[in-house]
């Protein structure tokens, strides 16, 4: 409600404007949409867009970047030209617009034209996702720093107290959209949708975002009305550029208060160049490690929940419990020291993450170098298999419907195979690369002896069948033929349908562990039941994805004292027209860390992942010890109070035309200093 003599106030609940409530709606959606896309993005690029990871992570980050650097755009128009408002509606728009893009482009049969399962045109897709990301960084970076400075706008002078748990409740929102988005979009992902061909369903889990994206817009301006909308006062981004060369005293105090936090700003990049990997390095993690949580099993970028989860519960405990309990022992706890601490969780939580990725590389196959092939045997027929790898004359006997080991082998050096049963033996050639491993199927006909490289499914039947697994068709198979790997998500089952002549054979599919790769070979199709083999390529994970809840922790629990104390300190500490300039600021940090990220990774070089961690976390450490020698030296200060004394003063200048004469030569000295 409003306080006595406020006068023209918009309507209240309990203490607040009503309006702040439309506006962290809206928050919590747009924060839906975003992280909701974001969550299964690097997964996107590895899986669909068939990218690596490394490039994945580098595009990945050079989305969040261009994020966090479209907020000077936002803040320049918003504060110059168009306000607040209309600046959020404006970009809400291009927002929306590019989800929708986002969406179109992940339809596998936008280019399937041949209808056997993978784009025809994968340049399109790439094409198209890279449009609907533009648009989206445009969006969601021109709308960030008016949004929160938006809202802060909404109360009195003497709402001090309401307005500093208003942001409060505006990072609540912002976690609780996070939350519910990456723990929703991973399952929409993870589901198999298509016209022609099934395949994990993309569509559907940046369509969703796409939707609540609209809705944020809709809600927001259902609220019009009720907002007390700041007029744009010029363009204020040229004028603190020119002020060296203006003769106002006002302007140049509050561009100094401006200055004073960028300046403080310029270490802080190293902490969100960790916080982001969350998102990358963190969730390709997590694609080597075990999912299985008992009746739940969760998807590799869904791990990205418990940020969100710890943040809903962590900013209330903070806020009521532990900052109270600091204070009460006397201990000034001021913002600048949070943000310290944060920076230093940060790389406590990179640390933690660098001694689970060490237990997870002693769990991880060896794959061949460059020079080098690998190749394993399943024996496909009803006797013992006695197969010699020439020249380097290397034996292995396989028993019937039965499996080796991977065997490493020089590729230059891997000319021929000979496969003996019994007395009768062939020798065949062995088409391999370098790099690469394969699976050596063999089997002892009527008509000879064969072997045949293959992957997945293997046709051990004598007639022509179709194979569908969890609705992917994997088309025809003629006997002894095989498909090529195709993903499915982890920790599940599947029903596999086996078609003869239209007649079906169906049968579930063992539990797939998280990351594991198998070939099943198609024995028989009796009574409507196929009988089924499984050879294991690649065992799966063994950590348990449980153990990155620690990393995840420490993390958040410098995120909190971290982010909500910037975001307070940045609006506490501008002048009236610089708010979004400096909340554009703050952002910037953020893109500059992702940055960071891209020029660290690549000039490391490091082949480790544990080392590149425990790089990062370095770095951050040094850092920390940086900035909190500069906030040592930082002055607090009340930018109200000062600007209150800087409008007693120029009354006092237009009562006297002397003392404006030598306010403005004191104005060009400072100027020039």
């Amino acid at each position: 409600t409003a306080a006595e003599g406020s006068g023209n106030l918009a309507p209240g609940c309990f203490g607040y404007p009503l309006s702040i409530f439309f506006i962290v709606i809206n928050e919590f959606c747009e924060r839906f949409s975003y992280y909701g896309m974001r969550a299964v993005l690097v997964l996107y690029f590895k899986y669909f867009l068939r990218w690596d990871d490394n490039f994945s992570t580098a595009i990945y980050h050079t989305f969040v970047a261009l994020c966090y650097l479209t907020p000077i755009l936002g803040a320049l128009i918003a504060d110059s030209w168009l306000g607040k408002f209309k600046t959020i509606v404006s970009l809400s728009i291009v927002y929306t617009i590019g989800q929708a893009v986002m969406a179109v482009s992940s339809i596998n049969d936008l280019t399937d034209h041949n209808r056997d399962g993978a784009p025809d045109s994968i340049a399109t897709h790439i094409a198209l996702s890279m449009t609907g990301l533009i648009l989206i960084a445009l969006g969601t970076g021109g709308i960030k720093p008016c949004v929160s400075a938006f809202g802060g706008d909404q109360f009195e002078d003497h709402q001090e107290k309401q307005r500093s748990r208003f942001f409060s409740l505006f990072y609540l929102a912002i976690n609780a959209g996070s939350l519910i988005s990456t723990v929703i979009t991973p399952i929409l992902r993870a589901q198999q949708c298509g016209i022609h061909s099934k395949q994990q369903c993309y569509p559907l889990a940046f369509g969703v975002p796409a939707a609540l994206m609209a809705v944020s817009l809709i809600v927001f301006v259902i609220g019009s009305g009720m907002y007390k909308k700041v007029q744009p006062q010029g363009n204020i981004m040229v004028q603190v550029c020119k002020c060296i060369g203006v003769s106002s005293k006002r302007l140049i105090t509050q561009t100094k208060m401006v200055l004073k936090v960028l300046f403080l700003y310029i270490p802080l990049p190293m902490f969100w160049a960790l916080f982001d990997q969350q998102g990358s390095r963190w969730t390709l993690q997590a694609t080597t490690m075990d999912g299985n949580f008992g009746a739940i099993q969760i998807q590799p970028d869904q791990m990205q929940t418990v940020n969100p989860i710890l943040i809903v519960i962590m900013v209330p405990i903070m806020d009521a419990v532990i900052y109270p309990l600091i204070k009460k022992c006397k201990i000034n706890f001021t913002p600048l020291r949070k943000i310290t601490v944060g920076m230093f969780l940060a790389g406590l939580a990179f640390i933690a993450a660098a001694l689970v990725q060490l237990q997870i590389d002693k769990t991880l196959p060896v794959f061949p170098a460059s020079g080098q092939s690998q190749i394993k045997t399943i024996n496909l027929g009803a006797d013992n298999a006695r197969v010699t790898f020439l020249p380097q004359n290397v034996n292995v006997t396989v028993e019937p419907l039965h499996g080796t080991d991977y065997r490493t082998f020089e590729t230059s050096q891997l000319q021929h195979v000979v496969v003996a049963y019994g007395s009768n033996s062939a020798t065949l050639n062995v088409p391999v690369t370098g790099g690469e491993r394969y699976t050596l199927a063999v089997k002892n006909t009527m008509s000879g002896i064969t072997a045949k490289l293959v992957s997945l499914f293997i046709n051990n039947m004598p007639w022509t069948v179709n194979v569908t697994m969890g609705g992917a068709d994997f088309g025809e198979l003629t006997t002894l033929s095989a498909t090529n790997y195709s993903v499915f998500s982890g920790g599940r089952t599947d029903k596999i349908v086996v078609s003869i002549n239209g007649t079906n054979c169906t049968a579930t599919s063992n539990s797939l562990g998280f990351g594991g790769a198998y070939t099943i070979i198609i024995n028989e199709c009796s009574g409507n039941v196929a009988a089924l083999n499984y050879s294991q390529d690649i065992p799966p994970n063994t950590v348990h994805m449980a153990w990155q809840i620690p990393q995840y922790f420490i993390l958040t629990c410098g995120e909190v004292v971290f982010s909500v104390t910037g975001l307070e300190f940045s609006y506490s500490q501008a002048p009236s027209n610089m708010k979004s300039v400096l909340q554009a600021g703050w952002l910037l940090t953020v893109a500059v860390g992702n940055i960071i990220v891209l020029i660290v990774a690549g000039a490391s070089k490091l082949s480790q992942q544990w080392a590149e961690y425990v790089l990062f976390a370095a770095l951050l450490f040094a850092v920390c010890i940086i900035f909190s020698i500069m906030a040592y030296f930082y002055t607090y200060i009340d930018p109200n109070e000062i600007e209150a004394q800087l409008d007693e003063e120029e009354k006092q200048v237009k009562k006297d035309p002397d003392l404006q004469e030598k306010e403005e030569k004191e104005a060009e000295a400072v100027s020039r200093m």
